[in-house]
């Protein structure tokens, strides 16, 4: 009996967190409210605990929230009106590079890390965007970031000024698991 309601309780977290993955989107617009900082320090902390590859834990964030700086981001890429940036860097100078074929581990790091960040945030009603399409040496030079500090990637957050998506919408604007999950071999595209 024990086992059934440990089973029934797994499948109902389980549950949750897909509603939530559904629920978190794409924001591009957002309110002037600021974050609360308990609020941030939790999105923090959930992008603290994210793994990396051997636990090396890459990342480096900069907080920008004062509009001055946020101006100075507004440089490299546009920021829809977001209160709070997080420009998530990593740290190069002991990356995990794959002796194979040298791709380094720290991109993966950054995305997983981010994409904790990102979920949290919508659990606390707070929307975000992931931008990689940025000026990396705008950020360097305008925010002093040394040489073995690459700037990442740029996470928006704050309040969508327009609400959030519809977390139904997954049915009509993803791809079904039959186009990509393949099964113990690769099954030729078309």
């Amino acid at each position: 009996m024990l086992f059934f309601h440990y089973y029934r309780k797994e499948r109902s977290l389980q549950m949750r967190f897909l509603e939530l993955a559904k629920q978190r989107c794409t924001t591009r617009g957002f309110t002037d409210q600021r974050i609360p900082r308990h609020d941030l320090d939790q999105i923090l902390e959930t992008g603290r605990v994210a793994p990396t590859a051997c636990n090396a834990q890459p990342q480096r964030i900069i907080v920008v929230q004062e509009p001055t700086n946020i101006q100075k981001v507004q440089k490299a890429y546009q920021t829809f009106g977001s209160t709070c940036i997080l420009i998530v860097c990593q740290d190069t100078s002991n990356a995990l590079i794959r002796p194979f074929d040298g791709k380094c581990s720290g991109d993966l790091d950054i995305g997983i890390l981010c994409d904790h960040m990102m979920l949290a945030a919508r659990e606390l009603n707070i929307g975000s965007v992931l931008v990689g399409l940025f000026d990396p040496q705008i950020i360097r030079d305008e925010f002093d970031i040394p040489q073995h500090i690459e700037p990442t990637t740029l996470l928006l957050l704050g309040y969508p000024a327009g609400g959030f998506l519809d977390e139904d919408r997954h049915g009509r604007e993803r791809k079904p698991l039959a186009d990509t999950v393949m099964y113990e071999k690769y099954a030729k595209d078309g």
